[in-house]
């Protein structure tokens, strides 16, 4: 016995039997954890002793007989001209079970069909759930036996792997449970394992001797290569992790939107996706709200329409009778001396009674956001003012802009032009897009289902071809990005009035590769 042990390939086969006998009684412990729930909760944790203890002894005495039966060589009968012992039928007929048994398990575990379980609220008797799992073991067990004949030939060894397979299985059930689920590919490595030995005991049974160190050789480099997938699976879900949830749940929910990337994806075929492109672009700008600041959604500050309280006031009843806007920013003489906010009606209620703006009780203190500030945190700041309008300071206290509800709604479902403004992104004939200087990047990007145009150094796709061009953009400037072509159309004394956007031509890429 001691000369025995001390051989490496013992060692080895009983190391590789001990996790296929692992493995292959994970069924059988599922279905006695299945069985064992209909009992008393008191009662299950001694049901699932003694099903695997049964299983045990069942295993050993399979054993006993199956190894006694294979030492019987002599020949029962002949088939063209091979004569078949008992051995061999028990081979030939315990491989082709292996056989079945590996591909009828991984047929069901490639195709997705799964075992459920059926709620029953009254009880079972321990003697009848008992019973259930012996005629369980008996059927699990073969399979079992079988493999331990076919990877060893030393009947203290096959009995060695067994005890210690069901005493790891009796010592943690559970977590050796949930390793397996959590696992699959864990589970198909070692069915794909039976049919090699499956195969082995076959050709064994026919009379083709095949040496068990290939079949080690062979399981022991799968096992090597499982691992260090497992290793690199695991590394990837930590480099996964390190990630911003947010980041993750937005590209998680956009996938099962259908939104995808254009570049990524042009040699994808079109399908028809879950939600329309609208649905699409409005979860995204949800969804992509706590990566944005107040720079990105407001006013800027040349669009302000404010009142000087200087004018006379005329002059001031023709503004605001012609603007759209329902509250403005009240200065004197420039955006940099704000006297207030107020209602556009409440101005014109002062002025119609004869009186001065700025003497009058309808001026409210100015709200102040700064520019970096998240879009999160200026709603929360929206609501509790009154006004429903924040002045936007940048670092220096200098006036950007300003936002109201509206430009964070606008982030949201895109634009909502007043009256005197038009569509800053503009669909056009053939793909062609019209995109205003001022447009917003982030619904430009989402516009055109790409990503990368969006930096924290600009806002506007102004800001983005001088990025890119490295200087002020002119007419006729053409900017190849993203397999998009950008063409500016107008631009006046530096600043930038229209772009033209479309999917740039193949040779356009080639010259920009």
């Amino acid at each position: 016995m001691i000369e025995l042990f001390s051989d490496p390939a013992v060692w080895i086969g009983l190391a590789t039997l001990v996790v296929l006998e692992i493995v292959l009684g994970i069924d059988n412990l599922i279905f006695i954890a299945i069985l064992a729930d209909k009992l008393p909760p008191h009662q299950r944790d001694r049901a699932r002793v003694i099903g695997l203890s049964l299983a045990l002894v069942m295993r050993l005495g399979l054993l006993s007989v199956i190894s006694w039966l294979v030492t019987l060589t002599t020949p029962l009968f002949s088939v063209l001209g091979h004569g078949f012992s008992g051995r061999d039928l028990i081979l030939l007929g315990g491989g082709l079970f292996l056989l079945f048994k590996a591909t009828t398990e991984l047929h069901e575990r490639l195709e997705g069909v799964t075992h459920e379980r059926t709620g029953n609220g009254v009880y079972a008797g321990f003697g009848v759930v008992v019973a259930q799992i012996v005629v369980l073991d008996a059927v699990f067990s073969l399979d079992a036996v079988i493999t331990a004949v076919g990877m060893v030939d030393q009947l203290p060894v096959m009995m060695a792997a067994v005890v210690i397979s069901i005493g790891v299985m009796l010592l943690a059930s559970r977590p050796l449970t949930r390793f397996v689920n959590a696992h699959p590919t864990v589970v198909v490595l070692c069915l794909s394992f039976l049919l090699m030995i499956g195969l082995t005991l076959v050709a064994e049974g026919l009379g083709f001797h095949l040496p068990k160190s290939y079949l080690y050789a062979a399981i022991g480099f799968s096992i090597l290569i499982e691992f260090f997938n497992q290793w690199a699976r695991r590394s990837a879900v930590r480099n996964e992790e390190r990630r911003p949830l947010r980041q993750r749940t937005a590209e998680s929910v956009m996938r099962l939107m259908g939104g995808r990337n254009r570049r990524a994806d042009e040699s994808v075929p079109a399908h028809a996706p879950a939600f329309v492109a609208e649905e699409r672009h409005m979860v995204s700008g949800v969804l992509g709200l706590g990566e944005r600041t107040v720079r990105s959604v407001m006013t800027p500050r040349a669009d302000i329409s404010w009142v000087d309280v200087d004018a006379a006031p005329e002059d001031i009843r023709t503004q605001l009778l012609d603007s759209p806007h329902g509250m403005v920013p009240v200065c004197r003489g420039s955006l940099d001396e704000v006297v207030g906010v107020a209602r556009a009606k409440d101005l014109l209620g002062v002025l119609m009674q004869g009186g001065r703006i700025e003497d009058s009780d309808v001026l409210r203190e100015p709200l102040y956001v700064p520019e970096g500030a998240s879009v999160i945190r200026l709603i929360d700041t929206l609501r509790r003012a009154r006004g429903h309008l924040a002045l936007v300071n940048d670092e220096f206290a200098l006036l950007k802009g300003l936002v109201t509800p509206i430009d964070v709604f606008e982030a949201i479902a895109g634009e909502f032009p007043d009256e005197d403004e038009s569509l800053e992104i503009q669909p056009g004939p053939d793909g062609q897009w019209t995109v205003a200087g001022a447009a917003d990047l982030h619904r430009l990007q989402t516009v055109l289902e790409t990503q990368g145009l969006v930096d924290p150094a600009y806002t506007s796709v102004a800001g983005f071809l001088q990025a890119r061009l490295g200087r002020m953009p002119e007419k006729g400037d053409v900017l190849v990005w993203g397999g998009f072509e950008f063409r500016v159309a107008e631009a006046v004394g530096g600043q930038l009035g229209s772009v033209l956007v479309r999917a740039a031509p193949p040779q356009a890429m080639s010259a920009a590769g």
